[in-house]
C-alpha cells in the first residue's frame, strides 16, 4: 500500500460514523416538524407521528443490549446456528405498546432529547467495545440476524430512518 492511500475505517469506526450521521439527521428532521403534523396518523397500526417518535425514543436505549449479546460467551438462548438471541417480554408488539404508552403526554422536545441522549450513549458504548465484537453473529429481540455490525445497522440506522420517514410522511418506492 502506498503512503497516500486511505486506510478504510474498521467496522466499528464506520458504524460510529453512520450512527452519528443518521442520529443528527433524525434529530434535525424531527425538530423541524410542526407538532401538529405529529398528531396525524402515520403508521399501519394506527400510530400517530408522535407515537412513532415515542417508539423511536424508547428503542434507542435498547441498542447497547446488542453489544451485550455479542459479548455473551454462551448458555443464554443460543440458536442452533450459534447466534445469541435476545427476547422481549410479552413479544415485540407488547413491548412497543408498553413503551409508547409510558411516553404518552411527554412533550415532543423531551422525546427527541431522549432519542438524542440514548443515541449518544450507544455511540459511547460502541467506542468502548472491542473491534472484534462487530463480526459476532447475533439475533435481536425483533428477529434480525447477522453480525453485530449488520444487525446494529439494520435496527439502529435503517429501522430508525424508516420511522422518521414514516413520521414525515415519506413512503419508500
Amino acid at each position: 500500500m502506498e503512503g497516500n492511500e486511505a486506510v478504510p475505517p474498521s467496522l466499528k469506526q464506520a458504524l460510529i460514523e453512520e450512527l452519528g450521521a443518521s442520529g443528527a439527521w433524525a434529530e434535525e428532521t424531527l425538530r423541524g416538524l410542526p407538532e401538529a403534523e405529529l398528531a396525524q396518523g402515520r403508521y399501519e397500526n394506527g400510530w400517530s407521528g408522535r407515537q412513532i417518535l415515542a417508539h423511536v425514543a424508547a428503542i434507542e436505549w435498547t441498542y447497547p443490549r446488542l453489544l451485550d449479546l455479542a459479548r455473551e460467551a454462551g448458555g443464554t438462548e443460543r440458536e442452533a446456528n450459534g447466534r445469541v438471541q435476545a427476547s422481549a417480554r410479552g413479544g415485540m408488539d407488547e413491548y412497543n405498546r408498553r413503551q409508547v404508552e409510558k411516553r404518552e403526554g411527554v412533550p415532543v422536545s423531551v422525546l427527541i432529547d431522549e432519542m438524542v441522549r440514548n443515541r449518544a450513549a450507544l455511540i459511547d458504548a460502541i467506542e468502548a467495545a472491542d473491534d472484534g465484537l462487530f463480526d459476532v453473529p447475533i439475533r435481536s429481540a425483533g428477529g434480525r440476524t447477522g453480525t453485530l455490525a449488520a444487525v446494529m445497522r439494520e435496527v439502529a440506522i435503517d429501522h430508525v430512518r424508516g420511522h422518521v420517514n414514516d413520521i414525515v410522511g415519506i413512503r419508500p418506492l
